[in-house]
C-alpha cells in the first residue's frame, strides 16, 4: 500500500475542514445580522469569506509537499507528520478565525465604525496559521 500522499492530503483536507467551519459560523451569523440590519450587508459577507483564506495555504502546501514526495526529498512518513501537524495548525486557526469574524460581525451591526478594527484580532489569528504554513515549507 502506498502511503506517499497522505501528509499532502491531510494538508489539503484538514485546512478545507477548517475554512468550511469558519465560513459557515460567520456565514450563519451574518444572515441572521442581514436581517435585522438594513445596510452594510456587504460588509457581513465580506466579514464570513475571511477563514477561507486557510483553504488556500494547505492548496499550495499540498501541491509543495506533494511534489517534494515525488522528487524525493521528503519521505512518506515525514510528509504524514508535516502535512497532518500543519494542516490540523491550520484547520484550528481557520475554525477560531471564524469565531473572530462572528464576533466582528456582530459588534459592526451594532456600531458600524469598529469595522476596520475588528480585523485586528482576525489577523492575529490568521499569522498563525501563517507560521504554520510557512514552517512547513521550511521542512519540505
Amino acid at each position: 500500500m502506498d502511503f506517499s500522499m497522505v501528509g499532502p492530503a491531510l494538508a489539503l483536507g484538514l485546512s478545507a475542514i477548517g475554512a468550511a467551519i469558519g465560513c459557515g459560523m460567520a456565514g450563519m451569523t451574518s444572515h441572521g445580522v442581514m436581517s435585522r440590519v438594513e445596510e452594510g450587508h456587504a460588509k457581513f459577507l465580506g466579514l464570513s469569506a475571511v477563514p477561507a483564506s486557510q483553504m488556500i495555504y494547505g492548496f499550495v502546501l499540498m501541491l509543495l509537499l506533494s511534489q517534494s514526495v515525488k522528487a524525493g526529498g521528503v519521505s512518506a512518513l515525514s510528509a504524514i507528520a508535516i502535512g497532518g501537524s500543519s494542516g490540523a495548525a491550520i484547520m484550528v486557526a481557520a475554525i477560531y478565525q471564524g469565531m473572530c469574524c462572528v464576533s466582528a460581525i456582530q459588534a459592526v451591526a451594532k456600531k458600524p465604525s469598529v469595522f476596520g478594527k475588528t480585523f485586528v484580532a482576525i489577523g492575529i489569528v490568521e499569522s498563525f496559521a501563517l507560521f504554520a504554513f510557512v514552517f512547513a515549507l521550511l521542512l519540505i
